[in-house]
């Protein structure tokens, strides 16, 4: 399924855990620190850098970009070490966030009441997932090199509904080994 950016809030209820969807449009790169300072902000009543409202987080931190290419390899980092901080960001307006691994309960349950979606990324394939990175701008803390967080245009971004607005968990369909 084809997603263009920015979701509607009927769209992202339509997604189902499982679904294989393609996005393309603007979405924001943001690690820890960067989830840690977002909060913080929201915490002292400081406007942000970038409006949440809509916005997809990549929890990603790209390497530097290799002559003649827009972004250095992006894949994604473990979403669980967001946790902390992502049920505020919903709470604010995000939409959703894309990364690997695991979420909370407590990210899961922000989810369903502020209709918010987890995408995965695959693990490992970030130099081709850099190929769908079409532009990358830094814009906000520069100073966190890797994890300033960037907004990135992406063209058929290969990803999983990972969580849906249900609470339904693809990894809680996996049998275990």
């Amino acid at each position: 399924m084809e997603l263009k950016l920015p979701l509607t809030k009927e769209e992202i209820r339509s997604l189902r855990a499982g679904d294989v969807v393609t996005l393309t449009g603007t979405i924001y790169t943001a690690r820890d620190a960067a989830h840690k300072r977002l909060c913080g902000m929201i915490e002292a009543g400081e406007p942000l850098p970038f409006s949440l409202e809509g916005a997809i987080l990549y929890y990603c931190g790209p390497c530097p970009a290799p002559e003649g290419a827009v972004i250095g390899s992006c894949g994604p980092t473990t979403s669980s070490r967001m946790d902390a901080y992502a049920p505020i960001l919903y709470a604010h307006g995000a939409s959703g966030a894309i990364g690997k691994g695991r979420i909370g309960t407590d990210v899961k349950a922000a989810m369903r009441k502020f209709g918010g979606v987890y995408l995965l990324a695959t693990g490992g394939a970030g130099a081709l997932l850099a190929k769908c990175v079409k532009s990358a701008e830094v814009v906000a803390f520069p100073e966190l090199g890797a994890e300033a967080v960037r907004r990135l245009e992406v063209v058929d971004l290969p990803l999983i509904v990972g969580v849906d607005t249900t609470g339904e968990d693809v990894y809680d369909r996996a049998r275990p080994l």
